[in-house]
């Protein structure tokens, strides 16, 4: 004999099964953050898993968006007013020097808080797939000099060009040979040059924590 409940009952289970999947799907959603990119800024990932509550920097953690590079000289951006004011002010030197050979410089990134400098680490061993590769790019919190407001990541390609020929008369010398937009001033390199470039931010002894 026929149950006449059985296609009420069927009906329910495939309700339920489609509930389940639809909350499986959301728990499995992948968050498109940005992190750091190999020219000094921060771009779309190619799809890490991130936790959709994590922390969002804004201006005021030293984010600098892509469309909105200030120069040396902009005081509104917490990432350029925020740096150590002898770093500024060798920056804004040489930058006035630059302007005479046509030059413009650009601050892709500068000061960053502790909680922005994670969530770029975070981000990059994501990215990456290793806490050992992502440290070639992106320090600690505690290690890191942008953090403190002692590194700025430069463009475009013209400035970069011009300060490797003139930073170090303002003391202004890059740190690693694979972040070419990285600067660090360095007070004694207009009487001796830059000293040696360590090869990424893991040979560097301060990164050492």
């Amino acid at each position: 004999m026929n149950d006449p409940s059985a296609p009420r009952r069927v009906r329910r289970r495939a309700v339920a099964l489609l509930a389940a999947l639809a909350v499986a799907s959301v728990a499995t959603v992948v968050v498109l953050q940005a992190i750091p990119a190999a020219n000094g800024s921060v771009t779309a990932p190619r799809g890490a898993s991130i936790d959709t509550a994590a922390f969002q920097p804004a201006a005021a953690d030293g984010l600098i968006p892509e469309n909105e590079r200030p120069t040396v000289f902009d005081d509104t951006v917490p990432a350029v007013a925020n740096l150590n004011p002898d770093l500024l002010a060798a920056l804004r030197a040489a930058a006035e020097r630059a302007e005479r050979d046509g030059v413009e410089f650009r601050v892709n990134s500068g000061w960053r808080t502790p909680r922005y400098q994670q969530w770029l680490l975070d981000n990059a061993t994501a990215e990456y797939g290793s806490e050992d590769e992502a440290a070639r790019w992106v320090a600690t919190p505690d290690t890191s000099a942008h953090v403190t407001g002692d590194a700025v990541d430069l463009g475009p390609d013209a400035a970069l060009d011009w300060l490797t020929q003139h930073g170090d008369r303002f003391g202004l010398c890059q740190i690693y040979a694979n972040e070419r937009w990285h600067y660090e001033l360095r007070a004694d390199a207009e009487a001796n040059g830059c000293p040696s470039m360590y090869g990424d931010p893991t040979d560097d002894p301060r990164m050492q924590s």
